[in-house]
């Protein structure tokens, strides 16, 4: 007797990608804006679910304001040939800094924090994806007395193993 069904030569059971890229956001605090670099990290264990973390640090940027963040929590990706865009939820803390005439705020410490955001990337080559867009709504419901609402975006490249 004889089976029509072949059996898989492989399977993999999610994506892994690592990635850096420059960060540009609204601090929600004084004038201007800050940059800074996001450091990322996706796994994708489904067709369209996943999981992200990141890091956006602002530590060395030329305003006085440092508004750094250590997020992570689920997305959810839709993809289309080369492209890819994805919804994400995330969950983490943040770290306010201000340095006035080399006295710092008594606001300087770490603070709980949630964003809302998405983004586009496309698939440069099988390792390396580039990170068109990745915009982020944050909000710091302890800081002062309303909270701060910081509006980020990335742009970058990552490599994933595959």
């Amino acid at each position: 007797m004889s089976h029509a069904q072949a059996i898989p030569t492989a399977s993999r059971v999610g994506s892994i990608q690592a990635g850096v890229g420059g960060y540009l956001a609204g601090p929600d605090f004084g004038q201007g804006k800050i940059k800074g670099l996001t450091f990322y990290g996706d796994y994708d264990f489904g067709l369209n679910l996943g999981g992200e973390a990141e890091i956006h640090y602002t530590g060395f940027s030329s305003t006085d304001v440092a508004e750094d963040s250590y997020l992570f929590g689920p997305r959810y990706i839709l993809r289309h040939k080369k492209i890819q865009g994805y919804a994400k939820a995330l969950f983490g803390v943040g770290h306010f800094s201000l340095t006035v005439a080399g006295v710092q705020d008594p606001n300087t410490a770490t603070y709980f924090e949630y964003a809302l955001g998405g983004g586009v990337e496309y698939q440069a080559t099988r390792h390396f994806n580039i990170r068109l867009i990745d915009f982020e709504a944050q909000k710091w419901p302890g800081f002062g007395k309303s909270g701060l609402s910081p509006l980020g975006g990335t742009i970058g490249v990552a490599y994933t193993f595959r």
